[in-house]
C-alpha cells in the first residue's frame, strides 16, 4: 500500500527477460535508500514491484507479462521517461495523499498542460472504459503513482484534468511529460469497492444468460437495499438513522 507521495525520481533499465533495475541518486536522495531489504514493495511509476536484489543505488525486481502489458513497464516505454518512486506505506506514518494500491489499471496519454499563477493545469485521455468509470470530479486518481485530484472531467471520464502545485509538478517526471506521453493511471480503490458492494451476485439463473463483460459492467439487478428506497423516501431522519449524522 501507498499513498501517492513521490519520494524519489529514478530510471529503469533491463536487467534481464521480465527483470528491471532500478535506480537513483543517492546523494540527492538519501532517505529513499534507507531501510531497504529484500521483499520490500516499492511504486515504480505507481507499478508495485518487489525488491528481490539490492544493488549499488538501487534494486532489481521481476514484472510479470500481465505488467508490462497494462503498464508503461513495456519496452517500447523503458528509459522515456524517469519513473517516480515511493517505498511502501508503513504502519504509523501519515497518509497525505490517498490509498494507493500499485495496481496499476491502464494507461492514458498526455494531452497538455498550462501554466497559470498558481499551479500547471494538466489534461489526460483515457481510452479505456474499464479505466475512465472511476474518474469521477473531485475524486483521487493516481497518474505515475502521483496522487493528485480529479479537477474536471467529461461524463464519462474518457477526458480529465487535474491542477498541480510547483512541488509536485518539479518533485515528480509530470515535468517531463510531452503530448502524447503514455502514463499509468490507477483509480481509487474506494470507489471500486463502492461499486461492488452496491450489486449483488445475480442468481444462477440470471448469470447464465450474462456475458462475463455484463457481469464486470455490473449488469446485474439491483441490491435489495437500492430496491426497497425509492429517493423521496431518503430523508435527513432516514439518514441519521442510519448513521449518517
Amino acid at each position: 500500500m501507498f499513498t501517492g507521495l513521490i519520494q524519489a525520481i529514478g530510471t529503469v533499465s533491463h536487467a534481464s527477460n521480465y527483470e528491471l533495475s532500478v535506480s537513483w541518486d543517492t546523494h540527492q536522495y538519501p532517505t529513499m535508500s534507507e531501510g531497504i531489504a529484500l521483499g520490500d514493495s516499492i511504486a515504480v511509476d505507481g507499478v508495485c514491484l518487489t525488491v528481490m536484489q539490492i544493488v549499488q543505488n538501487g534494486f532489481v525486481a521481476a514484472v510479470s507479462p500481465e505488467t508490462v502489458s497494462r503498464t508503461t513497464l513495456s519496452e517500447g516505454q523503458i528509459g522515456t521517461c524517469p519513473v517516480n518512486l515511493e517505498s511502501s506505506l508503513r504502519v504509523g506514518s501519515k497518509v497525505g495523499g490517498h490509498f494507493v494500491t500499485g495496481h496499476i489499471d491502464g494507461v492514458g496519454y498526455f494531452e497538455s498542460a498550462i501554466q497559470t499563477a498558481t499551479s500547471w493545469e494538466m489534461s489526460f485521455k483515457v481510452p479505456d472504459a474499464r479505466i475512465a468509470r472511476y474518474i469521477v470530479p473531485k475524486g483521487s486518481i493516481s497518474i505515475n503513482g502521483i496522487s493528485l485530484t480529479v479537477a474536471d472531467c467529461n461524463p464519462s471520464g474518457s477526458w480529465f484534468k487535474v491542477a498541480v502545485i510547483p512541488v509536485t509538478y518539479y518533485d515528480t517526471n509530470l515535468q517531463f511529460l510531452k503530448t502524447g506521453s503514455v502514463v499509468n493511471l490507477e483509480g481509487d480503490v474506494l470507489g471500486k469497492y463502492v461499486e461492488k458492494f452496491m450489486r449483488i451476485r445475480p442468481s444462477a439463473s440470471t448469470s447464465d444468460n450474462l456475458s462475463e463483460d455484463e457481469l464486470l459492467e455490473g449488469n446485474s439487478i439491483p441490491s435489495p437495499m437500492m430496491q426497497s428506497y425509492d429517493n423521496a423516501s431518503i430523508t435527513s431522519s432516514f439518514l441519521e438513522e442510519h448513521g449518517y449524522s
